[in-house]
Parts: structure tokens; C-alpha cells; sequence
């Protein structure tokens, strides 16, 4: 994922679904080979719930 996707990602994560900036940096410690991991990652430690998963994988089809 470029920069500027993963920018705004995060943006998208920490002002739309309120993800706290502590769980976003354990996440990211965990996806520096594969960055395009992020929502499953987030997922698997039980950062986000299944629904702001989906909504996760929604606003990432709406910016392709």
C-alpha cells in the first residue's frame, strides 16, 4: 500500500471508527512486511469488531 493510502487509512481509522493511536502502533509494529494487512491485523488482536472491519474493507474500495 502507498504512503499516502496508508495515510490516509489511518486517518480514516483513528477519526471515523475511533481507533485509539496506541492500538493503530501495535497494529503497524506487526504489518511492516505487508502493510495491506492492517484491517486483518487489527481484526485478529480485537482492535476493531467485525463490523468496523467491513466498514474498514468499504471505505478501502471506495478509494481504489
Amino acid at each position: 500500500m502507498e504512503t499516502t493510502r496508508m495515510i490516509d487509512l489511518i486517518s480514516f481509522l483513528q477519526k471515523d471508527l475511533a481507533i485509539p493511536v496506541n492500538d493503530l502502533q501495535l497494529a503497524l509494529r506487526h504489518i511492516e512486511q505487508t502493510p495491506s494487512l492492517l484491517p486483518i491485523v487489527l481484526w485478529q488482536y480485537g482492535l476493531v469488531t467485525l463490523s468496523q472491519l467491513d466498514q474498514i474493507f468499504d471505505w478501502l474500495q471506495k478509494s481504489f
